[in-house]
């Protein structure tokens, strides 16, 4: 029913969770964003900002088909899809949940996404940058240790804003962080982890993720850092 376009990233584990924890029939469609499959004039009528995830849904409004990009949109749409992790009746409920949907879309999956960068991948010493985005992964970090404290999961129930924010929280090494400095946070961590769906979802596409290392391969890092504006047709 649903084709999912794929790589293993912490935006592409935002889907697989979510479709793993509700059981929906999907296939995985890779995009090795390190080849420059994103670039794919096919890829780009599903996802005209050519990132990955996005997916089909051939069973769309009114049994149409429809394509959807931007992971956060692909959550909503399949919250409301399913009926499931997304609050359908009660507003209150709804708008926590968006809350901290947006809350990770605008902020922990940027900041997370630079520290990984400027940490892991640029070639120079940048050490003001690395600096600026380790101290405010640290900080959004305090900001869910402090929600998690009386809550299980980010909204109170868990949803598509855990599933949004925990793929980001995994790599949390790499962003320079330790969790032990966040007993709530690391808590709900652990509570993610050991959920099977999240397990399962997690280690979908590990084995083509292994084929390359970034950090080591010079075109892929040409590909993927330093593209700039593409020229209408």
């Amino acid at each position: 029913m649903i084709d999912l376009y794929f790589w293993p990233t912490p935006n592409g584990f935002k889907i697989t969770i979510f479709l793993e924890e509700v059981g929906m029939p999907y296939t995985v469609k890779y995009i090795n964003i390190g080849r420059g499959d994103q670039f794919d004039e096919e890829f780009l009528k599903i996802a005209p900002n050519n990132r990955m995830p996005a997916i089909v849904d051939h069973d769309g409004p009114g049994g149409e088909p429809v394509s959807i990009f931007e992971s956060g949109a692909i959550l909503q749409y399949l919250g409301r899809k399913t009926g499931k992790f997304y609050p359908q009746d009660d507003e209150r409920a709804r708008i926590r949940v968006e809350e901290w949907l947006f809350w990770q879309k605008a902020g922990l999956g940027p900041m997370a996404g630079q520290a990984h960068h400027f940490r892991q991948y640029a070639d120079d010493n940048h050490e003001y940058a690395v600096n600026r985005y380790t101290d405010e992964v640290n900080r959004l970090y305090g900001v869910m240790d402090i929600q998690l404290k009386d809550n299980d999961y980010l909204a109170g129930d868990y949803s598509i804003a855990d599933m949004a924010a925990y793929p980001w929280v995994r790599p949390y090494k790499r962003q320079g962080q330790d969790l032990a400095e966040f007993p709530h946070l690391e808590a709900w961590y652990v509570r993610m982890h050991d959920r099977p769906a999240v397990a399962r979802a997690v280690e979908i596409g590990k084995d083509e993720r292994a084929k390359w290392d970034l950090r080591k391969d010079k075109d892929a890092k040409s590909v993927l850092f330093g593209q700039r504006a593409r020229k209408p047709a």
